[in-house]
Parts: C-alpha cells; structure tokens; sequence
C-alpha cells in the first residue's frame, strides 16, 4: 500500500516538473531572463530526484549509470534548450523552430516518462542478476546428477573410493581403476588395480605420496606386477604380509581367500608369508 502511494506522488510530481519545464522553455522563447533560474531548477530538480530516488542510487553496477543518465535526460535536454533559445538569432522561422523543438521535449517528457523509465531498468538488472545469481548453483547441481546418472550402477563401493580418492586428476594414481582387492590377513590388504584406458600400461603410482595418504609406512607397501599378466595392472600390497605361523593359523580363512585371487588375477601366486597391519576401513 504505502508503495503503491509512493509510486502515484512520484508520478504527479514527474507531471509538475514536466508542465513546469515545459512553462520555462515556453518564456525562455520571448525572454532571456528565464535563462539562469530556468537551468538552476533543472539541475537542482534533478539533483533532489536521484538524492531521493534509493532505488537508482542503490542499483546495480551494470544499470547504474544508464538509469541516471536516462533519469537526468529530460533535465539536461531542458538546460540545453535554455541555452539555445538564449544564442538563437531573432526571427520568426527561428522562433517557429524552437517552439516545435519545446513541443516535441513536452511530449517525448510526459509520454515516456524518463524517472519510471530509469526505475524500471534498475528493476530488469535486478532480476537479471537474481537469475544469474541462481542460474549458477542450479547448473551445478544439474551437472552433479549428470555425474551421478553417468556412474557405472555396478560400480562397487571400493571401486568408487579408489576412483575419487585415488585416480582423479591430480590424485595418487590418476589413469587407474580398482579391479580387485582382498584382505590377506587383519592388517594385510591386496590390491589389483588396471589402467583406465585398455592397452596401454598402469601409470607410475607414486610410493611416498601412497604411503603419506595412507599413513602406512613405505617399507610395508609393494606395488609390482601381476604374475602372468601384462603392464595393463599392477599389484599392489599394502600392510605387513602374514608370517608362516600366522598362515597355518588362518590356513582355513585368509589363505583360501588368497587363493582365489590367484586363481583369477594372479595364477601361479603361492602365498609364502603374511603379516598383519592396521589399513584405512575404506579398503575393507
């Protein structure tokens, strides 16, 4: 409500200051003596209209400028006029011509109505960047679903820890995938891992950077090759291997669960010791 009033005496006062200029510019036609009050109300007129009007004086950077200049037109084109009317020749197609130029300012002034004009491009840039504002996390969140509809349904939960811990750019071992992996023993984790684009070769996967992300220390990580298999995987111990003892121990759990990775990844593999380590959960 109080908007909807504030915005109806905006508008009676923009007629008034339209009917006023429209008064000076006529007198200023028959007398030169209009010429400097006629130019100090129009820059004091519009001086007190952006001084009052928050609206402009708070928009954004991309309309600011262009919302006061069109705010100011009006005033500027009547100064202007004043000063024209003063240098002007005498002479009735001189005064004819003036004349037609005050009509056409009147009604370019009353029709367009350059302050509603201003307020409503500060308006435009305000939604612009309201939508650009929330453009952004909408895109973003577009792409994560993307991301998410693109993932391999079959995907293990390993695979995808060792995918986005492991094998991003700028990761440990960018270029890889996780193809196997098996606990040894409780602190004894095997991993077989193959090189993300087919036929060509495991990239370097750097030790001290693994050993660092892992917290495991360097001795009790060996990254090698798969026995009967070519450069595309690389195997990868990590954590102590079991001792004899332990093996006998766990004959009936750890060692028949290594020979089935042996069977499959790495045939011909014997399991000759084996130790225990504390490894990351995400592993298991």
């Amino acid at each position: 409500m109080l908007a909807r009033v504030h915005a109806r005496a905006r508008a009676k006062a923009g007629r008034v200051a339209t009917a006023a200029g429209a008064a000076v510019l006529t007198g200023g036609l028959f007398t030169d003596s209009l010429t400097g009050p006629g130019i100090a109300a129009a820059v004091t007129t519009a001086g007190l209209g952006l001084a009052t009007n928050i609206k402009i004086l708070k928009a954004p950077s991309s309309a600011k400028a262009t919302a006061i200049a069109v705010y100011a037109a009006p005033h500027a084109g009547t100064a202007l006029l004043l000063v024209g009317e003063r240098l002007a020749p005498a002479g009735g197609v001189t005064l004819l011509v003036q004349a037609s130029v005050v009509a056409v300012w009147t009604g370019a002034t009353w029709f367009i109505r350059p302050g509603r004009l201003a307020r409503e491009l500060v308006d435009e840039a305000v939604l612009q960047e309201i939508a650009a504002a929330t453009k952004e996390p909408e895109e973003k969140a577009a792409a994560a679903e993307v991301a998410v509809d693109q993932a391999d349904p079959d995907e293990s939960a390993a695979a995808r820890w060792w995918r986005e811990e492991f094998a991003g750019e700028g990761g440990i071992a960018p270029g890889t995938v996780l193809l196997e992996h098996q606990r040894v023993s409780e602190e004894c984790v095997a991993v077989i891992v193959g090189s993300a684009q087919r036929g060509t070769p495991v990239p370097d996967i750097a030790k001290p950077r693994l050993s660092a992300h892992l917290d495991v220390p360097e001795e009790l990580i060996e990254i090698g090759p798969v026995p009967g298999r070519g450069a595309g995987v690389r195997l990868l111990v990590i954590g102590p291997r079991p001792k004899p003892a332990e093996i006998e121990k766990t004959a009936g759990s750890d060692e028949e669960v290594w020979k089935e990775i042996a069977a499959t990844a790495m045939p011909g593999v014997e399991l000759i010791e084996a130790n225990t380590y504390a490894i990351r959960k995400e592993l298991t």
